[in-house]
């Protein structure tokens, strides 16, 4: 038996009697590492400046299951960053914040990961009174998490029922119990024969709401102990919607009914499919009847057939394609389609719907993911110009349900994470001498076991990065809170380094385990660039709660700001920076993000875009002391009147410098 196979057994009988076995194992695992290690670090020594000697992650397209597990932490630590505490919701999207939500559920039940429990509760205890139309939803919220959108009450459904399986907590099995009968009230035989209405207004029957409805009623079957009813709402919601025509002669879920009660033809969107197959499979569970397997592998072997939901391999909406941009709603739908897509794999273990999976976990990792962790819209990582691969939380929320996928159902006991802070630097080189950056290398890991792994560290050549190399010892306590340790990292920039993007990559490798990240390092001569692109990354330095919706539009409503940093040449002696501003803005300048002056405001409550405008600010006046090689000026923007949603809103920047 290898050594791998022991330790894991070992891991494994730990995980059941860690009175016996802890200390014994324990001493021999760590002694084991620490001389693996050591022996590398030595090795490697000799053959510097070369990283052969730590092993490359594997190239399959089924990743093992420690990476598996590494890879979703990234994503769902990513997702998470946007949460907002205070309103209980990720910014702008009420819906959507559901299905975000759920989507961490997902991911703590999947992994073993309990750290995020906090914030479902916290939304559950924040959101669940009655609110305005605007404060969390164009709606009016009518309170228990409900409201005219008839869909919009069910995705928070299945969203407290997934809190109720990861905690047993029975207010939030209670929760959905109540949005449940409320949507109740809206299934209506007098109009097509049935099936649940769209909104409070009764003016359509849809795909989406109908799906989720059999979803929801089964769920709530399959947790509540001798129910009868539940299960008899699934089965006559299912009975109506596989026979109302939206399943159209192809297998494709078409959006929903016209007003003669007929498949309106309408786009067929990957989140109506996905929850028409979860609908089925929720049902299955609770009735095992063969007829709604078979007609749920219908459905799913129509979505990634012919002429339906697939480009090259790679689920594709519509809007994926390059002259289109997804809306808010758009960028989620693939996600949901891949919740289900998973529950379809675990349920019928079929080799097929798995190497699909695999297909879109791997193709969003190697293809659509930023050095930050970022996944988008396009799985394949398309872009264009005028329609760029967006990034924000909920094409991040979206991508991490395929990632999650691709956690085996029973989670290793181990895992190795590692991300680098910031990942996406800009140095602006002086003419003469190194410029140098600090860069954090931060390392997580989750297992029973002491870890020790080797860091090693490979810059372009002519930069240096020091370290080179580390030994990073972790204790981890199992798999509900990884542990983390930073390595902070010092990279050196020649001055003759030439103008784009340039990877410093960190590889680590423990006992059995190991993890590539990268830093994505800009180097630029000047500052030009849209905001709402990937040329604006480099340049934010705190995004903290604003938003963007498309190319040249960033803006900050109420207390939120964002902040950008210009680390000019250490040789500069003058420099402007010139902004396409409008709306409430207030912008203000430091030379070390504490202490600021304002330097732009806009006096007047402007809604209207009327004083959109090309406004320049002298930053000679803050350019500071040269320091490593640079001479750092941070400016942000905000809302000059927070209280009524309009905040600065920056469509270009430029600057102009003297060296």
């Amino acid at each position: 038996m290898s050594l791998m196979i022991k330790s894991k057994l070992i891991a494994h009988r730990l995980s059941r009697f860690p009175t016996i076995l802890a200390g014994r194992v324990g001493v021999i695992r760590i002694r084991v590492q620490t001389v693996l290690a050591a022996a590398s670090l030595m090795a490697l020594a000799v053959v510097f400046p070369s990283t052969a000697a730590v092993p490359a992650q594997s190239s399959s397209p089924h990743v093992d299951g420690p990476t598996a597990v590494a890879r979703a932490r990234v994503a769902a630590d990513v997702l998470m960053s946007s949460y907002d505490p205070d309103k209980a919701w990720f910014p702008s999207s009420w819906w959507n914040s559901a299905v975000a939500l759920q989507t961490i559920g997902d991911y703590m039940q999947r992994t073993g990961d309990r750290r995020y429990l906090g914030q479902l509760d916290n939304t559950f205890e924040k959101d669940k009174g009655v609110f305005p139309g605007g404060v969390l939803s164009g709606d009016p919220l009518l309170g228990n998490f409900t409201s005219r959108a008839i869909d919009d009450s069910e995705w928070w459904g299945l969203t407290w029922v997934q809190a109720y399986d990861l905690t047993r907590d029975p207010k939030y099995l209670d929760m959905a119990v109540t949005i449940a009968n409320y949507v109740n009230g809206y299934w209506d035989t007098s109009t097509c024969g049935g099936g649940v209405w769209w909104n409070a207004e009764r003016t359509y029957k849809n795909a989406v709401t109908n799906g989720l409805w059999i979803r929801l009623t089964a769920e709530l079957h399959n947790r509540i102990h001798g129910d009868k009813v539940w299960l008899a709402r699934s089965r006559t919601a299912w009975s109506w919607f596989t026979g109302s025509g939206m399943i159209n002669a192809d297998g494709l879920v078409n959006d929903g009914l016209t007003d003669a009660c007929t498949n309106n033809g309408q786009t067929v969107w990957s989140y109506n499919q996905g929850v028409a197959i979860g609908g089925g499979l929720e049902l299955w569970r609770a009735t095992k009847d063969p007829a709604i397997l078979a007609t749920v592998r219908r459905l799913a072997d129509a979505a990634i057939g012919p002429n339906a939901l697939v480009t090259n391999g790679i689920l594709t909406e519509n809007c994926d394609a390059l002259d289109q941009t997804c809306d808010d709603n758009g960028k989620q739908f693939k996600g949901i389609f891949m919740r289900y897509w998973t529950d379809l794999v675990d349920t019928t273990h079929d080799r097929k719907y798995a190497a699909f999976l695999d297909q879109q976990a791997t193709s969003i990792w190697s293809d659509d993911r930023d050095a930050a962790g970022r996944l988008g819209t396009r799985w394949s990582g398309a872009t264009s110009d005028d329609h760029p691969n967006v990034f924000d939380w909920r094409t991040q929320a979206s991508a991490l349900s395929a990632l999650i996928g691709e956690v085996p159902t029973f989670p290793p006991l181990e895992s190795l994470a590692a991300t680098m802070s910031p990942a996406q630097p800009v140095i602006m080189p002086a003419a003469s001498g190194a410029t140098s950056i600090a860069i954090d290398l931060g390392v997580s890991a989750t297992g029973f076991f002491p870890l020790a792994a080797l860091a090693t560290i490979d810059a372009p050549d002519g930069w240096n990065a020091s370290p080179r190399a580390s030994l990073v010892r972790l204790q981890p306590h199992g798999n509900a809170n990884p542990v983390s340790t930073t390595v902070p990292l010092k990279i050196s920039v020649p001055s003759q380094a030439t103008d784009g993007h340039h990877m410093v990559t960190a590889k680590l490798a423990g006992l059995g385990l190991g993890f590539t990240t990268q830093a994505d390092v800009l180097v630029a001569h000047e500052i030009d660039f849209d905001t709402g692109t990937v040329n604006e990354n480099p340049w934010l330095f705190d995004p903290d709660g604003s938003q963007s919706n498309g190319v040249q539009n960033r803006f900050a409503d109420g207390n939120a700001h964002f902040t950008y940093r210009f680390p000019f040449p250490a040789d500069t002696t003058a420099a402007h920076v010139t902004l396409t501003i409008d709306a409430e803005f207030l912008v203000q300048v430091s030379v070390d993000n504490e202490h600021w002056t304002t330097v732009l405001q806009e006096d007047q409550p402007v809604t209207d875009g009327s004083n959109k405008a090309d406004r320049s600010v002298d930053l000679t006046p803050y350019l500071g002391t040269a320091t490593d090689g640079s001479k750092p000026v941070y400016l942000k923007v905000s809302d000059n009147f927070p209280n009524d949603g309009w905040g600065g809103r920056v469509y270009h920047v430029t600057a102009n410098i003297v060296e």
